[in-house]
């Protein structure tokens, strides 16, 4: 879907008007003088299903009859998330590698032979507004396309912003839904006249069930289809910095040695290989699609390669980055697998799109698998459809990443606890699987989904009772893939502030994980403090003899942290509380429907004596 803005606005500001009169002086042309087309990257760094480029370039008739049309694909990069106080090193890491890989991508689609290495995509650091309003003015440009925000307040304020701008200055806009498998706008029509999203999965995939397939991708533009600006970014190098070329982690303020994510390289090129490399788990039975079951996937499993020629089969598909069985190609043999896809940062970033995800999926779960594969909500397919799940409850719910003025978050009077926030957030719990986790995190910019329900209950409900906002701001900031609907959904849900309210169960901060490792390998690896702790300890080194301790190099108390609670005192207080918090909420819901209901008999006896 599409939004075209033609004509000025008319009820221009003044700076409006002048603007414009200074874009007709310095661009003013005869007929065949080159105007510019700007693809305006932000999520959605691809070539493949990118309708905001295809159209770009169909229209701009790039490498056919009309040589005066140019287009310009720009990345800007807003100071305000350009530190690590905002974005953590591997985040951006993975995005500066995405960008790299996208300007490659673009380049393979050029027409100019001759074009230096970052031609094609041109990268700024500025405000967006700053930065297309100079542009606008340097390139003469007619149109811009973009895959418009959704769902977060600060990019929907922007896009309205420069909207504005391209209206005033008489800037043909098109803006397209493909982060999503949906239009989150159409979606939420047939969703509920009322515009309430529904608020479980049951609900959501009757929704699916009546809105037909996601449209399906559109397919990647041809070679010599996309003719740049030589030397854009030297243009603009002028007012804006690194415009002629693509900055590194220290052009930025940020530490390269902070930087170990195990998932592989951020972009398209990666991500795909990485997508068709998990579609292909198990060999040519598709057994990983076919068995994936979310929540018997290990927390605990590391990154490792999985070896084989095919020929030998693991018990589940969880099995395969542990013992030799997997495909036979030889092109994933560099892939590092945990138990999951570890496709979530690709998605974020819309190195690949998830509509090709869907469909690639679907033609093996169809044709290969003939249906006889797991399902919804715990299978693959599911994870796809969580994700739509929590986008279209990001956008019809305001303050969807608050509790106050959020109407489906619980109202709970968390704790405001700096000192122990701060242990949380470092790693010093004195619980060495929560630890581990943490440390996991910070280190690499990513852990299990497990991995996260445990981190963020203890964070909560569990153990601390400090707000879910706290931790939500936490995880925006060190993980990969961070995304603004799931993140804020996923933290509500394991604080049972909405759609999960089974508040009583807990996550055992020292037994979860046994589960999953009972050597405690994964704890010894992000802990190695605790690597000479007997198995026996490893998840409760307190309560090994001192003798124990001091044999294994590690004093609690000393060398690692004393348990910041007692999880079964503490465990007992945060439900009480939450029993409290709901017990409120019912008494106040039920007093607003009784003073309703006296309302309505009150006005229809009114409406009754006239």
């Amino acid at each position: 879907m599409s939004t075209s803005f033609v004509t000025m606005n008319n009820q221009e500001s003044s700076s409006s008007t002048r603007l414009r009169r200074q874009k007709s002086s310095a661009t003013l042309m005869d007929d065949t003088e080159t105007t510019t087309s700007i693809v305006w990257f932000r999520k959605g760094l691809r070539v493949h299903d990118n309708p905001a480029l295809s159209d770009a370039l169909i229209e701009a008739k790039n490498g056919l009859k009309d040589e005066r049309k140019k287009v310009l694909p720009l990345f800007i990069m807003d100071p305000l998330f350009c530190n690590a106080q905002k974005v953590g090193a591997n985040r951006m890491n993975f995005l500066l590698q995405s960008l790299t890989n996208l300007n490659d991508n673009l380049r393979s689609l050029s027409s100019i032979d001759n074009a230096k290495s970052n031609d094609c995509l041109t990268v700024v650091i500025g405000k967006p507004i700053d930065v297309l309003r100079d542009v606008f003015m340097k390139f003469n440009v007619s149109s811009i396309y973009f895959e418009k925000e959704q769902v977060e307040p600060f990019g929907k304020h922007r896009d309205d912003e420069v909207i504005e701008l391209c209206k005033n200055l008489n800037v043909h806009v098109k803006t397209y839904a493909s982060h999503t498998l949906y239009d989150q706008e159409f979606l939420l029509s047939k969703a509920s006249a009322k515009g309430i999203p529904p608020s479980t999965m049951g609900a959501f995939q009757k929704v699916l069930a009546n809105v037909g397939e996601p449209p399906a991708p559109v397919p990647t533009p041809p070679k010599n289809s996309l003719r740049v600006i030589p030397g854009a970014g030297d243009v603009l190098s002028k007012e804006f910095k690194y415009a002629n070329g693509i900055p590194t982690l220290e052009d930025l303020g940020y530490e390269a040695k902070n930087i170990s994510f195990k998932g592989g390289k951020g972009g398209e090129t990666e991500g795909l290989r990485r997508m068709r490399g998990a579609l292909r788990r198990g060999g040519d039975g598709h057994k990983y699609v076919q068995e994936f079951d979310k929540p018997q996937s290990s927390p605990c499993q590391l990154f490792a390669k999985e070896k084989g020629n095919g020929t030998v089969k693991a018990s589940n598909p969880f099995e395969m980055a542990k013992k030799a069985a997997s495909s036979s190609l030889k092109e994933d043999f560099s892939l590092l697998w945990p138990s999951t896809t570890a496709l979530s940062p690709h998605l974020k970033f819309g190195t690949v799109s998830v509509r090709q995800f869907y469909y690639e999926l679907q033609d093996i779960m169809k044709n290969e698998l003939k249906g006889k594969h797991t399902n919804p909500p715990t299978s693959l397919m599911g994870q796809i459809l969580w994700r739509e799940f929590y986008y279209i409850n990001a956008y019809g719910t305001p303050n969807y990443d608050k509790m106050v003025g959020n109407r489906i978050c619980k109202q709970i009077p968390w704790k405001n606890d700096p000192e122990n926030l701060a242990k949380w957030e470092s790693a010093q719990t004195g619980f060495p699987w929560i630890d581990a986790a943490m440390t996991q995190l910070k280190e690499e910019g990513w852990i299990h989904h497990l991995a996260r329900h445990a981190v963020a209950c203890f964070l909560t409900r569990g153990d601390l009772f400090i707000s879910w906002e706290e931790g939500a701001r936490v995880f925006d900031r060190d993980l990969i893939d961070a995304d603004w609907a799931l993140n804020n959904g996923n933290w509500m849900w394991l604080s049972a502030s909405s759609f999960f309210y089974q508040y009583f169960r807990v996550y055992g901060p020292h037994s979860f994980a046994k589960k999953y490792d009972k050597e405690g390998a994964y704890v010894k690896h992000f802990l190695p403090v605790l690597k000479n702790m007997p198995s026996k300890y490893i998840y409760e080194p307190w309560t090994a003899p001192l003798e124990v301790q001091k044999k294994a190099g590690c004093i609690v108390g000393v060398d690692y942290p004393k348990p910041m609670v007692d999880h079964a005192i503490a465990s007992k207080q945060c439900m009480a509380w939450m029993n409290e918090a709901y017990a409120a909420e019912k008494k106040e819901k039920s007093g607003e429907e009784k003073s309703n209901k006296k309302a309505k008999i009150g006005g229809a006896t009114r409406s009754n004596n006239t």
